[in-house]
């Protein structure tokens, strides 16, 4: 189970810290309700007891679909499922907030082509309108509002990727890497990928001694 579980490390990785936003249909009528339970303040942003609760189901569904019934209570005890979670929504709030201090922006065109090549919305690999909107409105959500996530998706991934821009592959790490020519560009891949997420949570870390956070976390034990 372990060797199973540090196989798959990288992509545990890349699940608690993406999946979370990614699965857009959850979550986002939280937004308005300023009287909603706060399970974390950072700086003046808030992430909601309904939203953390969404967020965890979302993330356990998304273990159960990869390892079956090997996913049980012991595994999520290990890999400290309820803090991961919590953990990496205060994170992306932090990469959310440094994004609009540096000014970053999703234009409307980056949106719309996120949308029209968003095989949800899609038939024969067209775009539906009417695909679109009968999804959301099957989510119970607005054009304004899944925009608006979305949007917040799509910075995350240009913030990380302004992180990662500066990563290099050190010359002896290089040396260290043998076999054939596939395996060579296999383990390049990894070597970065491993940089990239050290270099995103160095930056991550370094912003969050500058901020005030203040977490609940006995409203999710």
């Amino acid at each position: 189970m372990l060797k199973t579980m540090r196989k798959h490390a990288r992509f545990f990785y890349f699940l608690f810290f993406i999946v979370i936003l990614s699965f857009i249909f959850w979550g986002v009528g939280t937004l308005d309700k300023p009287t909603a339970v706060s399970v974390a303040e950072i700086g003046k942003e808030r992430i909601t007891v309904e939203e953390y609760w969404r967020a965890y189901e979302n993330v356990r569904q998304q273990l159960r679909e990869l390892y079956k019934e090997k996913f049980n209570e012991e595994m999520e005890k290990k890999l400290k499922l309820k803090e991961t979670v919590l953990n990496n929504l205060i994170d992306e709030r932090v990469l959310l907030i440094s994004a609009a201090e540096l000014g970053l922006k999703i234009t409307d065109k980056e949106l719309q082509d996120a949308i029209m090549n968003d095989p949800r919305f899609m038939r024969d690999g067209i775009f539906r309108k009417d695909i679109y909107f009968r999804t959301l409105d099957l989510n119970r959500l607005t054009p304004e509002m899944f925009e608006n996530s979305l949007r917040q998706q799509l910075m995350l991934v240009k913030m990380k990727r302004l992180i990662v821009s500066v990563v290099d592959v050190n010359p002896l790490d290089i040396k260290k890497i043998s076999g054939d020519e596939k395996k060579i560009a296999e383990e390049m891949q990894i070597l970065r990928a491993d940089k990239g997420n050290a270099t995103i949570r160095s930056y991550i870390d370094s912003v969050k001694q500058k901020m005030k956070i203040k977490v609940k976390a006995e409203l999710i034990t």
